[in-house]
């Protein structure tokens, strides 16, 4: 059986490798967990503090990546569904996709996409009811375990992944998991019973995914890496252990994510805020950073 150590390590071996300089902007998103609108689907409560933070970022050219469990694809049987629920989300995504500024990674959540004869079969077109055509939504993507950023002039590099390598549960008996879900927790979810297997509601065990996570950045010479999993915001300072996690679209109320641009890094989130003539807004808060990428480099 593989460990968590060798698990990542294949990860990082077989990242895409993206190319960056300080003139490169990236938002980071993960555990969007986007379903069906049912009572079930926590991503609706935030879908549209979501697609105007998304809209933000295609408005002003970051290049999306995002980090796995962008669908629940363990409640929801299909694709299709999902993409019926939030298809405002997914064409905007898919513009993003055109212009070559769309990287996404899968989960355990979505590790169907792992698949690719999946991926093709799925998530290539879409039928457009107003027309009665296939349409084409996401041609010839590659979802990925592991993307590495790699900055063209200092040769710096941040590794992305989802974390579940980390996760031996969730990472080789996902499908037992996702069984469960199914059957068993999503019904009870809707009840607000936890289930306990998730490290994203057991405190016990997301620490012990954090503390192997920990352990192999620091066997590979502090390299910077930016993970999901366990939906806790993490941000290190320079000259601590270079682990980072970008939380999760799926907070009360909240999204949060990180940013990278101008050569630094940053946690955000974005949240719904009152002004003084009672009206809503949508606002984006820096919670940690910004950082000098550069700072976290070591020899």
């Amino acid at each position: 059986m593989l460990t968590s150590k060798k698990r990542l390590d294949n990860a990082y071996k077989t990242a895409k490798v993206v190319e960056f300089n300080n003139n490169s902007k990236f938002i980071l998103f993960s555990d969007c967990h986007r379903g069906d609108n049912s009572f079930a689907d926590d991503f609706a409560n935030n879908r549209n503090i979501y697609f105007h933070a998304l809209k933000h970022y295609y408005n002003n050219n970051f290049i999306y990546c995002e980090l796995g469990d962008g669908d629940e694809l363990w409640e929801n049987l299909s694709f299709k569904s999902i993409f019926e629920a939030h298809k405002n989300v997914y064409l905007l995504m898919k513009q993003f996709y055109i212009e070559n500024r769309l990287h996404i990674i899968w989960g355990n959540h979505d590790m169907v996409y792992k698949n690719p004869f999946y991926v093709k079969k799925y998530l290539s077109n879409y039928f457009d009811e107003k027309t009665g055509e296939d349409v084409e939504l996401f041609k010839d993507i590659t979802y990925q375990e592991g993307i590495i950023l790699k900055h063209s002039e200092t040769q710096q590099e941040l590794f992305l992944t989802h974390g579940h390598q980390a996760d031996w549960w969730n990472y080789l008996f996902w499908k037992w998991s996702r069984f469960m879900v199914r059957i068993l927790w999503k019904p009870l979810n809707v009840m607000g019973i936890a289930d306990p297997t998730s490290p994203a509601k057991n405190y016990k065990e997301l620490i012990k995914v954090e503390r192997r996570i920990k352990k192999w950045i620091a066997d590979n010479n502090n390299l910077i890496t930016v993970v999901g999993h366990t939906h806790r915001p993490r941000f290190s300072q320079p000259g601590e252990i270079a682990f980072f996690n970008d939380g999760s679209c799926v907070h009360p109320r909240s999204i949060t994510g990180i940013e990278i641009e101008n050569g630094e890094i940053s946690l955000i989130k974005w949240q719904i805020s009152t002004k003084e003539d009672g009206t809503l807004q949508i606002i984006r808060d820096i919670l940690e950073g910004p950082k000098k990428l550069i700072d976290y480099k070591t020899e």
